[in-house]
């Protein structure tokens, strides 16, 4: 990762990042006088204010005229955005033919912005040919819109790069490979946390003119700003720890129960993150829906439910070392009972369809209801012939995760 400090160690270096990126050789320079004056909310050691001032002298961006004042945490609407990069990259070709919008009326203050922003190729519409200009555009939004409209892509594994993210579990599918090529090319900003990305969280006014600010950077249309915010393109993965004894709630989609015989062997099992893990800021580390694979087993003292890796939706794999607690509850399984009552809403381990399978004499349990394992029905043996205890689990309430080992979020 290229921080502050490395900003400040010499030309050499910055020139060797900008052939590295493919970019014009940028130079450190400091905040500009302009920065110092600018907006009566804006001070001179606010974080954005050397971003916000330099476009502020390019007329690129501008405050309110009824107070004069900048606003820099209001946020800002995909017509706003619009605007901005107009004005930003005001000699962009046009790439394809323009569209009507079904939500943008020809009088809409922000019309022929939209349509400027579509037929360059910085932004797009909805399904339903929908724009929908006054919805808050999120962080991803917007990197992927300067990505896309300047037609940077990424150059190196696009995984390893967003591992630099914290919280790159949390980016859209769609927005990945943009805020890859977006990274490698400095075009990124995060205040106050390098490695907090915020995809989804609503773009401020200060976000948005740091990011366009960087992406006139990366044209070689500006200089670059020395600030310890920006995400550098030599990036290193760091890991966010999630430490040790945390509880992770966890849920089964198939079925609502689980019955197991008393040593079964290793099951390959996968239940799912109930409900996003986040920091006491409200940074999601672990996104809701995210797959652990593991193992169900049991022995003569309990079942229980061993995780060894973590999948988020955006297919980032990481070990994970957690295990739930270990369940003791039991069903008896007697003779002449239905089959089909004890099974309903259930799977069951082999050896536990071996068990009812002997006891009540229904050789016929179908195969989706039995989880995959070794088969072990040959060798089990009833201590009474007419029952057989097996393990109960509710696997949304019974198999909650508690970490073993701390888990490093990259």
């Amino acid at each position: 990762m290229v921080n502050s400090n490395s900003w400040k160690s010499g030309t050499a270096l910055l020139v060797a990042l900008g052939f590295a990126t493919g970019a014009v050789a940028p130079f450190v320079m400091t905040a500009p006088a302009s920065a110092q004056t600018a907006f009566p909310d804006v001070p001179a050691n606010y974080w954005a204010a050397p971003f916000i001032n330099e476009l502020t002298a390019r007329g690129i961006i501008a405050g309110f005229a009824e107070d004069g004042t900048f606003r820099p945490e209001d946020p800002v609407t995909r017509a706003q955005f619009a605007a901005m990069i107009n004005k930003a990259f005001s000699n962009k070709p046009t790439i394809r033919p323009p569209v009507n919008f079904s939500d943008v009326a020809p009088s809409y203050w922000g019309a022929g912005a939209i349509q400027r922003a579509y037929v360059t190729g910085f932004m797009a519409g909805f399904p339903g040919n929908t724009f929908q200009p006054n919805l808050n555009i999120p962080r991803e939004q917007v990197l992927v819109s300067l990505n896309n409209g300047l037609g940077y892509t990424a150059t190196g594994n696009v995984n390893q790069v967003l591992g630099y993210y914290a919280d790159a579990g949390a980016i859209s599918n769609y927005a990945q490979a943009s805020i890859a090529a977006a990274t490698e090319r400095d075009m990124v900003v995060n205040y106050p946390n390098l490695t907090v990305l915020n995809p989804k969280r609503a773009a401020t006014r200060a976000e948005v003119a740091a990011l366009i600010y960087q992406a006139l950077v990366s044209t070689g249309q500006v200089a670059m700003i020395n600030s310890p915010y920006i995400v550098g393109g030599n990036t290193t993965p760091v890991g966010l720890r999630i430490p040790a004894g945390t509880q992770i709630p966890v849920r089964y989609e198939g079925a609502d129960r689980i019955l197991l015989a008393k040593n079964e062997p290793p099951i390959p099992f996968t239940m799912k993150v109930a409900q996003n893990v986040v920091t006491a800021d409200g940074q999601v580390l672990i996104p809701a829906g995210s797959d652990v694979i593991g193992t169900l087993q049991s022995s003569s003292n309990g079942a229980q439910f061993t995780a060894k890796e973590l999948v988020t939706p955006n297919g980032q794999r990481r070990a994970m070392d957690a295990s739930s607690s270990l369940i003791t509850s039991t069903e008896t399984i007697r003779k002449g009972v239905s089959t089909g009552k004890v099974i309903a809403s259930t799977v069951i381990g082999a050896g536990a369809a071996a068990g009812i399978a002997a006891v009540t004499g229904d050789r016929e349990i179908k195969a989706w209801e039995v989880l995959p394992g070794a088969v072990v029905g040959a060798g089990l043996s009833l201590l009474f012939p007419d029952r057989i205890d097996l393990y109960s689990l509710n696997p949304n309430s019974d198999l909650n995760l508690t970490l073993n080992q701390d888990l490093v979020i990259q």
